[in-house]
């Protein structure tokens, strides 16, 4: 799973990496005073063993600030790596020499349940970040894809749930997972409706509209749910909008372009969102450390902006050099007719600036 990176791409990730590490902490993250061992919310203390943590796909473009953003926090990260290429160009460029302490690394095949649960072994909780990235843009991600995510989601949470030390599990969705629906001439004679978490997109317009990136998401958070449900284990989904920031037209193109499919109709509708990879980041470790004591749980819509305007939207296309595939024939949203969507992002935002206690998530499929 992933996309192909070639030599030069991995290697610019990497230099990226240790700039992002350093601009965390303004020193070397991964050297942690003793002050820094804290007692956790589950309320036990923390030792080395118990601020381990396993990241999925842990070098690609959210992986990688996931990863940062762990460090600055003073976890010791397991790096759960889809194939020995990505191993061993990462020994070669000598990333982890200075961080020894801090950080291992596995290969996991997500195929396989026992390699997984060998790869969380020893962690108390996985950011599973990893899903299948279309090679060939909007037209290469098809419904096998789709529904190979899916028992791909189910074999990671099976694993969290066999793997002992486990106890959180934090699944990266989308925002693609909430927004598509129907509409009906009834829904635009009513007040605006409120896209939340939750909302659910319709899996049959999906196939209808061949929206597979989309599919895939809805079907994969799904299935995970469902394997979660009634076990040992504590989840939280985040559903992050499109992903930007510095260089995402190299690091997640292939990942933009199958996003963006349909993005013409969210963006009449006032749904096309995105947000800077690093707010993503600290969104998926706030919940995280928010989930021992009960203060986090069910689904998380992440964005920080809404495109609204043909402008930005144009920008967005130049930035990932797919001109006109969203604007042709586009008009600001609200300038001929009003949306009659809004969403929402005020459950993450009541999270991050208060902590406030969730009890009342309940997801029936």
């Amino acid at each position: 799973m992933g996309v192909i990176r070639t030599t030069e791409s991995l290697e610019a990730e990497a230099e990226e990496f240790r700039e992002m590490l350093l601009r965390g902490t303004g020193t070397m993250p991964w050297k942690r005073s003793p002050a820094a061992v804290r007692r956790g919310s589950d309320g036990d203390e923390f030792g080395n063993d118990s601020r381990m943590v396993c990241v999925t796909s842990a070098v690609s473009f959210l992986g990688f600030a996931i990863v940062s953003r762990l460090f600055s926090r003073g976890y010791s990260v397991r790096l759960a790596l889809e194939n020995q290429e990505d191993l061993e160009k990462l020994r070669e460029l000598q990333m982890f020499d200075e961080m020894e302490e801090r950080v291992s690394t596995m290969i996991a095949s997500f195929m396989d349940i026992e390699s997984l649960c060998r790869a969380f072994d020893g962690c108390i909780g996985v950011f599973h970040t990893s899903s299948f990235i279309d090679p060939g843009g909007v037209s290469g991600y098809n419904k096998h894809m789709a529904e190979l995510e899916a028992r791909t989601a189910e074999r990671v949470i099976e694993a969290c749930v066999r793997t002992p030390s486990v106890r959180k599990c934090v699944f990266t969705s989308s925002l693609l997972a909430c927004v598509w629906r129907q509409t009906s001439p009834l829904n635009q004679q009513l007040t605006r409706i409120i896209i939340d978490e939750n909302c659910w997109s319709d899996e049959g317009l999906c196939r209808e509209k061949k929206l597979w990136f989309a599919l895939s998401k809805l079907m994969a958070e799904k299935a995970a749910w469902r394997a979660a449900r009634g076990r040992n284990l504590k989840m939280v989904t985040v559903c992050p909008a499109l992903l930007t920031g510095p260089g995402f037209r190299r690091r997640n193109s292939t990942a933009s372009i199958a996003y963006l499919k349909g993005a013409q109709e969210l963006f009449t509708d006032g749904m096309l969102a995105t947000v800077d990879v690093n707010k993503a980041a600290q969104a998926h470790v706030c919940v995280y450390e928010a989930m021992g004591s009960g203060a986090a749980c069910g689904r998380y819509l992440c964005f920080d902006h809404v495109i609204q305007r043909v402008e930005e939207v144009v920008e967005l296309e130049r930035q990932l050099g797919i001109p006109s595939r969203i604007s042709l024939g586009t008009t600001d949203v609200g300038a001929d007719h009003p949306s009659w969507f809004e969403l929402s992002k005020g459950k993450l935002s009541r999270l991050m600036s208060s902590m406030r206690r969730c009890t009342y998530d309940n997801y029936v499929f």
